[in-house]
């Protein structure tokens, strides 16, 4: 599992794309004949076996949405691909006005990641360093969605499957098919009570599992506790504590435009930051400077990546692969571009061969 697969996940690091998930970065429907939002307790019910109506689509993504962020939850997360599965315990709390979270990897080196709104605290407890930064959050597992898009219809054929059960957990799941080959497959297990995300399988052109996140189990509707997260948050005395700072910014500004959009992808943010997020405030000029721009469909997103080329740390153009997750990594000219997310081959070489510099 890679962490950013957790929302707030680790900063991004396009150095390591090879190593580790880099993204920051990402339902199922079938019954009778029409989805039906109820007043009282906000279920969203329909006959399996049958399509999902595009206009009945966002109010499945709806529930999703608002039930990762308005909902009090704790469990035990998973993510899994051939050859590799990780761990990590993730409470999320909403008191009406604030959101506070907090994930604790289970495999690997010890850390916190702390988020309360749009502030994240990345904590590394033996090396005594954190790293805090102001920014908007991409959504990813169990929120998956940035918002309820009204364009996921266009690009993905919706349909509801068969109920299961999750985590100890009745779910409803929903099928997401893809309508052309920039984009994975969708399985997605909802909690039939709260709506909540409990499971996600993304699927390739031949309908095989390429990564699984999931709760192993989960509690939904538990009691609030911001201190979980603000009071590590504001202990902080002995450590290395480290602000980057991200600029918000443009593809334009920056000297750099996409020639064309890729199909069904618009772009969300583009910010500028060091190289080196861990670099002390004196060695930030120094340690150079790295445009990011992520883009959506919806339901999944694609990072660009623009840094200056060095011979050391990018020593040839290569695409990895880690579960769901490619990377395509290249030389233009005085620069290193990097394209990664959760999509095919094909999505990572459209944004790659769209990069144009103007400048």
């Amino acid at each position: 599992m890679r962490l950013s697969k957790f929302p707030s996940g680790d900063p991004l690091n396009s150095n390591a794309v090879a190593g580790r998930r880099s993204g920051r970065a990402s339902a199922g429907l079938g019954w009778g004949a029409s989805v039906m939002l109820l007043a009282i307790g906000g279920q969203v019910s329909a006959a399996p076996g049958v399509a999902v109506e595009p206009h009945e689509v966002k109010a499945w993504l709806t529930r999703i949405h608002n039930a990762a962020n308005q909902r009090n939850f704790q469990g035990t997360f998973v993510v899994s691909s051939p050859g590799a599965m990780t761990s990590a315990r993730i409470s999320h709390f909403y008191d009406g006005t604030d959101q506070f979270e907090r994930i604790e990897p289970l495999d690997g080196e010890a850390r916190q990641v702390l988020r309360h709104n749009g502030v994240v605290h990345t904590v590394w407890p033996f090396d005594k360093v954190a790293l805090i930064e102001q920014r908007d959050v991409v959504k990813s597992f169990p929120s998956l969605l940035q918002d309820a898009d009204d364009q996921v219809a266009d690009f993905y054929d919706v349909s509801l499957q068969p109920p299961e059960r999750v985590a100890g957990r009745d779910a409803n799941v929903l099928m997401l098919k893809p309508r052309d080959e920039f984009r994975y497959g969708y399985r997605l297990w909802t909690d039939k009570q709260s709506g909540l995300l409990l499971r996600a399988e993304i699927l390739n052109a031949l309908g095989e599992t390429l990564e699984t996140s999931a709760f192993s189990d989960v509690d939904i509707g538990v009691r609030a506790q911001p201190n979980m997260v603000l009071l590590p948050m504001r202990k902080l005395t002995g450590y290395r504590v480290v602000k980057p700072q991200l600029t918000p910014t443009r593809l334009e500004a920056e000297g750099w435009k996409l020639r064309k959009t890729v199909t069904g992808f618009r772009q969300l943010s583009c910010i500028r930051r060091p190289l080196d997020m861990l670099a002390s405030a004196d060695r930030t000029a120094s340690s150079g400077q790295l445009i990011q721009a992520v883009f959506s469909d919806g339901i999944t997103n694609v990072s660009l990546f623009i840094e200056p080329y060095n011979a050391e740390r990018h020593p040839r153009p290569a695409i990895t692969v880690v579960g769901a997750t490619q990377a395509l990594m290249s030389r233009q000219g005085d620069f290193w571009i990097t394209v990664v997310g959760d999509v095919p081959k094909a999505t990572l070489r459209a944004f790659y061969d769209a990069v144009d510099r103007t400048k």
